[in-house]
């Protein structure tokens, strides 16, 4: 009971603490709000002054902005009406900055007033400033005083202040007063007008910016850059005039005198381009030029110096690294933009002196004959290729300088034209025709056979003439793929798509596959004879295996003859010499494969002396693209599997010829083995070689039949038997490929 009563006790005490503290904190809210309520009342009042202050303040300034405005409108109306310009200058642009602060109030009737008069007072400015110099410098009579007056002077410093048109006007009328002189002197029916004096107009103007640099230079700002605007103006009427002249008297242009009066006006934008930095050519007051589109080459070229690039293009080195020119010249076509229309006389006597060096260079080649054979450096290009795309590169430099428009297009087409031609002309014509042997040989003729006396074969000149006419074919593939680049950078970026050289690089490549398949069909024709020769021996009658057979010592003649000939003369295209040797093996393996087929009936001496005669042809063929020379070199892998695939063949026929014919079960499995690419027309080939008779061909046909895999699984069996009886051939290729593997791990 005693401890019940305590803990009541002391919750009891606990409950009036609580309510003893919820009245402190009322009682502090209470003054709080009370604090609060006062500490409004006072920044009241403080903001009610600071409001106060501030509209003094604004007032005090309003006023003081108004009594300068009042007076300096009458300071305005008053040194205008004396011409005092120099204190007009400092005082408009002061009474111009205080009325801005009046817009707010222009409601009020006075302020209204005052910026009227403000704007009279410029107007007024402005239409006495444009008198003054209608007074100093007249439209009409060509008299000038005789130096700058101070008064324009000050009177160019308002007109910068005034009304930007004022500022025109000013200029344009001095502008066209200054060159006023000009137009009487150059008129169109004077004689200095015409092409030929195109100088004296240049001549004329750069003394006139003398004269204005020394009695007017200090009269206007220099932020004006009068003397580039009279420049420019000057420009703009030339380049009119001009026009007109020359439509009136197209006739009369030639070639030299375009070309003369185009170098000349070049030279003088040049001149312009030293002299003027072209700021005034993005100023509204004159239409600015196009200028050239950027380059897209990453090596800029220096355009002044052709001889170099003549140099390079002989050598080969369009696209190598050029010295970075100097920034295009803003002034580039300012004049010489007019004599684009007449640009057809330029490309008119391209064409006509292009068809003169096409036909010079089938009269050289004609007198001088085909070129000397070349064993040390390799087939010779032929000269006039150099000497044709030299032209070219005069032409495009010179015309790019001209124009960069339609006139390019023109002479990318005049391009085109001759390259055709001179694929044509030059190239394929001058390519020597084949001849075809006049029947076979007979065995006793095969043997009698020396040198290949007995077969229809090019000479050595011949040769090198077509090797010649393919090195030549390669140089202008590539140098015709150069001059589209360089024809793309030439030219403006929208018309880059119109220039498109595939068509006569495709006729260079037809030249170079022309001139690779004769040599395969000279070497093929060639060896044509003893092939024919092998296909008509009695092979049913060879009693013994010597030696390898006359027709294979043929073939290795005839190979030994022409394959050093063509190396020496490919050996700076060596690409194509591979082509060559290629095309050459595709062509003969499968020609020899099939006059091997017809070696029937053959027996089994016979069958063992042409499978030495076999591999006699196939390590020949193997040292192809090396045999006669001194220095070794492995053959293409390519060409190597084409030989080792195309020859083993051969060797698989033979090795099922030399098999026993029973069992059946036997020889069909042995010829599926040895043979992947095993049909019925090959194995009855084969059983023709044998010299088996119909009867005995036909079980074995139906059994082979029923040996080979079906249709749809054909490539998977073919693959599977691949692998399930590899050739020799591929033994010793894995054994090599082990060997490798086992070096590398050591």
């Amino acid at each position: 009971m005693t401890n019940r009563t305590l803990v009541q006790k002391a919750l009891e005490e606990a409950q009036k603490a609580i309510q003893q503290l919820f009245g402190k904190i009322k009682d502090i809210k209470d003054k709080a709000e009370k604090s609060e309520q006062m500490v409004k009342e006072i920044t009241r009042d403080i903001k009610q002054l600071d409001h106060a202050k501030r509209h003094l303040t604004t007032s005090i300034t309003t006023l003081n902005h108004l009594h300068m405005l009042a007076g300096g409108v009458d300071s305005l109306e008053a040194m205008t009406r004396r011409r005092q310009y120099g204190e007009v200058a400092n005082l408009l642009q002061g009474v111009m900055n205080v009325l801005e602060h009046f817009h707010k109030y222009m409601g009020i009737p006075q302020i209204r007033q005052l910026s009227e008069r403000v704007k009279a007072a410029q107007t007024e400015l402005g239409q006495q400033i444009l008198a003054d110099f209608e007074e100093a410098f007249p439209s009409q009579g060509t008299k000038r005083p005789g130096g700058p007056s101070n008064v324009l002077r000050d009177a160019c410093l308002v007109a910068n202040i005034l009304d930007p048109k004022i500022k025109q006007e000013i200029i344009k009328k001095f502008i066209k007063q200054h060159l006023s002189e000009y137009l009487v002197l150059f008129q169109e029916n004077q004689d200095v007008a015409w092409l030929d004096k195109i100088d004296r107009r240049y001549a004329w103007v750069k003394r006139q910016l003398v004269d204005y640099e020394e009695k007017y230079g200090r009269m206007f700002p220099r932020e004006w850059y009068m003397t580039e605007r009279i420049a420019v103006e000057f420009c703009h009427v030339t380049r009119a005039e001009l026009a007109k002249i020359m439509r009136a008297r197209a006739k009369e242009i030639e070639v030299k005198l375009l070309l003369f009066a185009i170098q000349r006006t070049t030279n003088f934008e040049g001149f312009l381009a030293k002299r003027f930095s072209g700021c005034t050519l993005t100023d509204g007051t004159l239409k600015k030029l196009e200028s050239p589109p950027p380059s897209t080459n990453p090596f800029l070229e220096d355009e002044s110096a052709p001889e170099m690039e003549e140099l390079a293009i002989e050598k080969g080195e369009l696209d190598q690294p050029k010295k970075p020119k100097v920034p295009d010249n803003p002034f580039h076509g300012i004049v010489s933009k007019c004599f684009e229309p007449h640009l057809y006389v330029y490309i008119e006597s391209q064409d006509k002196n292009l068809g003169e060096l096409i036909d010079r260079f089938v009269a050289d080649f004609k007198a001088q004959g085909p070129p000397k054979p070349n064993t040390d450096e390799g087939g010779a290009v032929l000269p006039s290729c150099a000497d044709l795309f030299v032209y070219y590169k005069k032409c495009m430099v010179q015309c790019s300088q001209l124009s960069t428009g339609e006139p390019m297009i023109a002479l990318t087409t005049i391009f085109q034209k001759y390259l055709r031609e001179y694929a044509w002309k030059i190239l394929s014509g001058n390519l020597p025709k084949t001849t075809t042997s006049s029947g076979g040989l007979t065995i006793s003729s095969l043997l009698k056979e020396k040198e290949g006396s007995e077969v229809a074969k090019f000479t050595l000149e011949e040769l090198c003439l077509i090797c010649s006419i393919l090195s030549t074919a390669e140089y202008c593939l590539a140098t015709t793929q150069q001059l589209e680049e360089k024809l793309k950078e030439k030219v403006d970026v929208s018309l880059t798509e119109r220039i498109n050289l595939t068509g006569e690089m495709d006729t260079f490549s037809t030249v170079i596959s022309s001139s690779i398949q004769l040599l395969v069909q000279d070497l093929d024709a060639a060896c044509d004879p003893a092939l024919t020769a092998m296909s008509k021996m009695q092979w049913q009658n060879v009693e013994h295996v010597g030696d390898q057979s006359p027709y294979v010592t043929s073939v290795i003649l005839h190979i030994k003859q022409n394959v050093p000939i063509i190396r020496d003369n490919l050996a700076s295209t060596r690409k194509y010499f591979t082509q060559f040797c290629i095309k050459f093996a595709n062509s003969f393996i499968p020609k020899f494969i099939t006059h091997l087929f017809k070696c029937k009936p053959i027996s089994m001496v016979g069958a063992e002396q042409l499978l030495l005669d076999t591999h006699s042809l196939k390590m020949v063929l193997l040292d192809l693209p090396s045999i006669g020379s001194q220095v070794v070199r492995k053959a293409p892998a390519s060409y190597t599997k084409i030989v080792v695939k195309g020859m083993t063949r051969a060797e698989m026929i033979l090795k099922v010829v030399m098999a026993p014919h029973e069992p059946l079960v036997v020889f069909v499995d042995n010829y599926i083995k040895l043979l992947t690419d095993c049909n019925t027309e090959t194995f009855q080939k084969i059983l023709d070689m044998k010299g088996l008779k119909r009867s005995e061909q036909s079980n074995m046909l139906e059994l082979l039949r029923q040996r080979l895999p079906t249709p749809p699984s054909g490539a998977d069996g073919s693959s599977s038997l691949s692998l399930m009886a590899p050739t020799p051939e591929q033994e010793s290729s894995r054994i090599r490929k082990l060997e490798k593997l086992i070096k590398k791990r050591l």
